[in-house]
């Protein structure tokens, strides 16, 4: 378990250090995966998990960035820190889509990724921001089965 946990872990980096790429460039996706994948060295056991979460989250990046923005009450989603919106990005696009992972595992990650790559302050924005949209998302999930 611990291992597989390491791999997630490393996958979520690499494809966080490719969407970030992206924020300063037009690059195709899977171009910038694999120019990134050759500047640190991926290894291969984390790049199909990593290549799905990047592709998936360009694929719905104008509705992850309205779910953010709607969550960010305070902040213009142009104004959160790259890093911290990368980072929304990719765990939104979790809650979302991976129903193979648990919501609580994609936010402590999210929050881990925050606190490695952020500022003091990136873990509890990361975290109060996903605690919104997937409280809101559990609410909207009951009352569709009501």
């Amino acid at each position: 378990l611990f291992r597989s946990m390491g791999k997630r872990r490393r996958s979520r980096e690499l494809s966080l250090k490719v969407l970030f790429h992206l924020e300063f460039s037009e690059d195709d996706p899977a171009a910038a995966f694999d120019l990134v994948c050759d500047d640190f060295g991926a290894s291969e056991d984390v790049k199909p998990f990593s290549k799905d979460l990047l592709l998936g989250v360009c694929a719905h990046l104008k509705e992850l960035d309205t779910l953010i923005g709607t969550a960010s009450k305070n902040w213009r989603l142009e104004r959160i820190a790259k890093v911290d919106r990368t980072i929304l990005r990719l765990a939104v696009y979790e809650l979302l889509y991976r129903d193979d992972i648990p919501p609580k595992v994609s936010i402590n990650e999210a929050v881990d990724l925050g606190k490695k790559f952020g500022t003091e302050e990136s873990g509890a924005f990361i975290n109060g921001i996903l605690d919104n949209i997937y409280s809101t998302l559990m609410a909207d999930k009951q009352s569709l089965t009501v």
